[in-house]
């Protein structure tokens, strides 16, 4: 790649690292913004809750409105609004201003990531090289995450509003950054103007979905509200297809879902992040509830989680090369599976000597996965629905996530018997999670061409190395 390549890359690869520790940070500092600002249990939950609804329900939209409106555009005026909008939420005195504050963060982050990725995808020809930069990405996707635990822990022993102030400092350095390196795009050319009713439609389904999930993790506000959110969304979707089968300029072409890779690339994302994310919060309640750990010895325990930001830009390639995506996929599903059963061992009194090799086949099975999975969902897909593709897998680990967090929240709370009992109940959730990920990357349906792709996608199949590097 050329320097300029370089430079491009690596601005997008902050953005995405932006977006990670931002939002781990946040995780480890909210018993702290919980007892600053007088907050209930319940209430601080609607923080990270907020930024979730809102990225998960415009990720869609986001990824559209890359394609159509233009990727550099909307990169740039969604990352300054997450600029703003985090550091409100620095000033926040209430915790009503610091839910609406991560509201609007998380939709910034919903329109800024699928352009970022898009940037990539359509920035870098199809093949090794885009391969070898979509891995990098993601590794400093995961190395985002992973550093954040530990600088969240240390940022909030100072002042829990450091960790709002420091995603700022850096957003700003970004976008200069990427004002500079990223070249400029022609805006495509709708031919017909923007589908409204669409956008209204897709979006107001996500949101009432992802609101559904949330819900259940209050399993005493009863069932009536999640009952009646999954209604309303699911309601609205179908709305959506059928006003998508009949508009002449459709928000998202239909089409594309006929993709057998695409939408296996898709399921194995939910399930892979739904798994990760729960097993995270089952982690993090065993160590501090039952454990006793503080906050900080929580984060560095985490950290060899953090392996696969050196390994998806190293290892991963390689082995994608060597076997396809398929197989290295599955090898990542495998490897969380080993390691949620591992801990299904551990009891009040495990030195995290036991706990270590769990900890580092997460981090491997990260780097197996992530990676090969963003270029599954991402091959074979014309260049002006990249967005589109981006922001179906993105809304894919969002959905994921909040509904493995929100099921894992659900089953501590009904567990009977002791504190280890429940969490060994709820450590099945992960395990039969990322079980079905295995399943649907082995047996789910298999490549086909969209409707309109130059070429049908190739990478949920196995491949010699011949045809890896054709």
């Amino acid at each position: 790649m050329s320097p300029r390549a370089w430079g491009m890359l690596l601005v997008l690869c902050g953005a995405i690292f932006l977006e990670g520790i931002d939002v781990a940070m946040l995780n480890v500092a909210l018993p702290t913004i919980r007892d600053d600002l007088g907050m209930s249990t319940g209430g601080v939950s609607w923080v990270m809750s907020a930024y979730v609804l809102a990225y998960a329900g415009f990720m869609l939209l986001g990824g559209r409105t890359a394609d159509l409106l233009g990727r550099r555009r909307m990169f740039l005026l969604w990352l300054t609004v997450f600029l703003v909008f985090s550091g409100l939420g620095g000033f926040a005195t209430e915790g009503w201003m610091l839910i609406v504050a991560r509201f609007v963060t998380g939709a910034s982050a919903a329109f800024m990531t699928p352009a970022g990725l898009s940037i990539i995808t359509t920035g870098f020809p199809e093949g090794p090289q885009r391969n070898r930069a979509l891995l990098f990405y993601a590794g400093t996707a995961a190395g985002g995450f992973s550093l954040g635990l530990v600088i969240g822990g240390l940022l909030t022993a100072i002042d829990w509003r450091l960790v709002f102030f420091v995603p700022v400092a850096l957003a700003a350095v970004i976008l200069a950054a990427a004002s500079a390196l990223i070249p400029r795009d022609e805006r495509p050319e709708s031919g017909g103007g923007f589908d409204l009713v669409g956008a209204i439609g897709v979006t107001g389904s996500m949101l009432l979905l992802v609101y559904g999930v949330v819900r259940l993790e209050h399993p005493a506000d009863g069932p009536g509200w999640t009952i009646v959110a999954f209604a309303g969304g699911l309601a609205l979707l179908l709305a959506f297809v059928a006003v998508e089968r009949r508009t002449a300029n459709p928000l998202v072409r239909l089409g594309i879902l006929r993709s057998g890779a695409l939408v296996r690339a898709n399921l194995g994302a939910m399930l892979f992040a739904g798994s990760f994310f729960g097993f995270q919060f089952i982690a993090v309640f065993y160590l501090q509830e039952i454990r006793g750990w503080s906050t900080l010895e929580t984060s560095f325990a985490l950290l060899a989680v953090g392996a696969d930001a050196v390994l998806a830009p190293t290892l991963t390639p390689r082995l994608v090369e060597r076997f396809g995506n398929l197989r290295v996929i599955l090898g990542g599903m495998v490897a969380a599976a080993a390691a949620y059963a591992l801990f299904l061992s551990i009891d009040g009194d495990t030195s995290y000597v036991a706990m270590f090799p769990t900890m580092l086949l997460l981090g491997l099975a990260f780097a197996l996965a992530y990676g090969p999975l963003t270029i599954a969902a991402t091959d074979g897909i014309d260049e002006d629905e990249q967005g589109l593709a981006g922001g179906l897998l993105y809304t894919a680990f969002q959905f994921g996530a909040a509904l493995g967090l929100s099921t894992v929240t659900a089953v501590l709370a009904g567990a009977g018997g002791s504190e280890l009992d429940g969490f060994r109940t709820a450590l099945i959730v992960p395990l039969v999670g990322v079980a079905l990920g295995a399943a649907v990357t082995a047996f789910g349906p298999r490549g086909r061409p969209t409707l309109g792709s130059r070429h049908p996608p190739r990478s949920l199949r196995p491949a010699s190395p011949q045809e890896e590097l054709s």
